[in-house]
This record gives structure tokens, C-alpha cells and sequence, in this order.
């Protein structure tokens, strides 16, 4: 099993039946730091592979490049580094099957070999998992949309509607990505991007889940939505910037939290293994 892009600074391990290895995206100071960290709380047979961040984008450079002007405010912004763009991509720089890719502000409550055996309830064609945004952020992005088609699922809240997705915990099974002619074609066309963009009056600024989240508006069948137990995001920023009376509509999860996403700095709670 392989886990991908960034190490969460939480503890996986403590969760893990099985050894586990690290593939790290970073830089030169990146290395020392996520090396130093992994050694300290894993077992000794885990294993580190390190990726140079600068070699590995360079090879896709092109797709990044566009990815970048329909899904983020400039190359220079937050979300405009070319990092953020990586995860649709990856399938072309780095030669693997299957990879979980995570965010660093994660925190494990469940055996992480749980979340790798969804790949098996993948159908034919998806070849993506990911979890819906907790947030009604697409119902904001989309309300030009949402405003000229009232009836539209687009921006709607679950469980019906085409909420939009969340990338802090990506199921990535690569192989199938590489043989996608659908997929392939998004990622090396343009004007196939423009033509979403112009079509949903979409622009986006949050990297690749904006990528995701415009092509299911077309493709749905692309992607296996992870249940919100496995990426329980904790911003609510929307609830008080103009959401309130929809906001639990996207935030509500009833189900037994098995990984906490700590975005928009958010505090995570202390769990019973932390206590003990």
C-alpha cells in the first residue's frame, strides 16, 4: 500500500495493521523536516521515498500551467502552486498503481488499510475517490450558474446534488487514470476546460478540487464519493459569510468519524487514543 503527496501530522501509524510507506512531494528543506518527522513517529520498517517537487512538476508542466489559469487566482497564489495541481497529474510522474493522497492537517481515528480497500468498491469506471465539500463553497462558486438554472442539481446539497468535492483525502487508483480516454483528454485539452468554465461560469481558486468538482458536473461517473466519515472537514466559514440557513445542509455528518481535516486552521479534537 502506498500513501502520497504530504505526511499528516497526525498519527497514522497508531491506526495502521499494516506497514506503510511514505511517498513525500517537497522540496530540499521539505526532505529533512518530513524524514525527521516520519522517522521519530513510525515504526522502523516504514518505508520514505522522497520526490523533489521541482523535478517532478517540471515533467508535467504544460497541464499544470492550465490547470492553473482556469483554477486559481494567479501562479503566485496559495492555491496557485504548482503543488496543488499534482494530484491530476500524478498518474503520469510517478509509477504506481494505486496511491492515497493526503493533506498534513488529517488526523486518524480508523485503520488507514480501511480507507485503501474502498479502491475495491470502485465501478468499471471510476478511478477517482474523494469526499463532497463540507461546506456550501460551490453553491457560492456556481451562483451565476445556480442563478440562470434554478432547477439545477449544480451546487446543491447532498444527497442529491452535485455538491462539489473536497481534496483533502484522495483514492487515486493511477493505473486506471493512465487507461482513461475521458480522463486523459480533460488533462491535455484546453479548450475542453475553457468550454466547462464558459459553460458553468466557473472560476475557480482551491487548486485541483476545483478541477474535480467541474469535471463530475459532466462526468460523474469518474469519481467514487467517499463517505464524509473519511474526510469530516471542520471549516465553517461559510456558516457565517452569507450560508447560514443552508450551511448544515452540506455540513451535517452522521456517521462515526474515522478522519478529521482540520482546514482553515480549525482546531481537531483530542481523541480517546491521545488520552490514553
Amino acid at each position: 500500500m502506498q500513501t502520497n503527496q504530504s505526511l499528516p501530522k497526525r498519527k497514522i501509524v497508531r491506526k495502521s495493521s499494516i506497514s506503510l510507506c511514505f511517498h513525500v512531494i517537497c522540496d530540499e528543506d521539505g526532505k529533512t523536516i518530513s524524514t525527521s518527522v516520519i522517522e521519530k513517529a513510525a515504526p522502523t520498517e516504514t518505508q520514505i521515498i522522497i520526490h523533489d517537487i521541482t523535478i517532478m512538476t517540471q515533467k508535467v508542466k504544460e497541464q499544470i500551467s492550465q490547470m492553473q489559469t482556469f483554477f486559481s487566482h494567479s501562479s503566485k497564489s496559495y492555491y496557485g502552486d504548482p503543488l496543488f495541481f499534482l494530484s491530476i497529474v500524478l498518474h503520469r510522474v510517478i509509477p504506481l498503481d494505486k496511491v492515497i493522497m493526503l493533506d498534513v492537517d488529517l488526523k486518524f481515528d480508523e485503520d488507514i488499510r480501511l480507507l485503501y480497500n474502498i479502491f475495491d468498491e470502485f465501478s468499471e469506471r471510476s478511478i477517482i475517490g474523494i469526499a463532497r465539500e463540507n461546506q456550501p463553497v460551490y453553491r457560492h462558486l456556481f451562483h451565476q450558474y445556480r442563478g440562470k438554472n434554478p432547477s439545477t442539481r449544480v451546487g446543491a446539497p447532498p444527497p442529491d446534488g452535485l455538491t462539489g468535492f473536497n481534496s483533502g483525502v484522495l483514492l487515486l487508483d493511477l493505473e486506471k487514470m493512465r487507461k482513461s480516454q475521458v480522463y486523459n483528454s480533460l488533462i491535455d485539452s484546453p479548450k475542453t476546460l475553457e468550454t466547462l468554465t464558459q459553460k458553468y461560469l466557473f472560476k475557480g481558486h482551491l487548486g485541483d478540487q476545483d478541477f474535480y468538482t467541474l469535471v463530475s458536473m459532466e462526468h460523474e461517473d469518474l469519481f467514487h464519493i467517499l463517505p464524509c466519515s473519511w474526510n469530516r472537514q471542520l471549516c465553517v466559514w461559510w456558516r457565517d459569510h452569507g450560508y447560514g440557513q443552508v450551511f448544515d445542509q452540506y455540513y451535517t455528518c452522521s456517521e462515526q468519524i474515522k478522519v478529521y481535516h482540520g482546514n482553515c486552521n480549525s482546531d481537531i479534537p483530542a481523541l480517546q487514543w491521545e488520552r490514553q
